[in-house]
């Protein structure tokens, strides 16, 4: 790669984040529905075409940022679950720090808000990025080396994103409760105690 291809895939680097920035905004303000392009061009004070040129379309604006989002809140667990060494512990710890983080966030709260949560739980389940992330907490082989997620470490993958949108979008009577049921049913269904490691310590970038 040249200098000149390196600077110009940083500067795009650069000005897509910046619109992703301005879109956050919009999504806490208005909702992640009612937000379209023009009103993200019109913020970012950017013309339509050079919206269009980092993000072809909605969905992917729409798709990239949920994953940007998800890339951080990755490294968030990572560091808060670093010195957690028991597998069930770190499920059930990671599970509750996302639920967490994403209530706390007006910005990620604002995709679970009523209108947007079926959004939400769309690209979640349908991201590469995401389902990638997660199957590092259910991961036989943490240390990557393997040629790829298992099919049932995908399943299980799948059912901790299925609970984390059902507890964003339904949440239960307090913290205790919601932490009693993970430990009761989604923890024992993810983690076999003995067979299977959680690989969150890594984090993905």
């Amino acid at each position: 790669m040249t200098a000149a291809s390196w600077l110009g895939e940083s500067r795009s680097a650069i000005a897509a984040g910046r619109i992703l920035d301005v879109a956050a905004e919009l999504f806490a303000e208005h909702g992640v529905d009612a937000v379209n392009m023009n009103q993200i061009s019109a913020a970012a004070g950017c013309s339509r075409a050079t919206l269009y040129r980092y993000f072809p379309s909605r969905a992917e604006l729409q798709m990239a940022f949920v994953e940007r989002e998800a890339r951080a809140l990755s490294r968030q667990l990572a560091e808060r679950l670093t010195d957690v060494a028991d597998p069930a512990r770190r499920t059930t710890d990671a599970i509750v720090a996302a639920v967490e983080a994403v209530r706390t966030d007006p910005v990620l709260h604002s995709w679970f808000r009523p209108g947007s949560a079926s959004l939400a739980a769309e690209l979640g389940s349908s991201s590469e990025l995401i389902k990638k992330i997660v199957t590092a907490f259910v991961s036989d082989d943490p240390t990557g080396g393997s040629a790829g997620p298992s099919a049932d470490e995908g399943l299980r993958a799948q059912f901790i994103v299925r609970m984390i949108v059902s507890l964003l979008t339904t949440p239960g009577a307090d913290a205790t409760e919601e932490r009693a049921v993970i430990e009761r049913f989604v923890t024992p269904a993810v983690v076999a105690p003995g067979r299977f490691r959680l690989a969150v310590g890594n984090g993905y970038h």
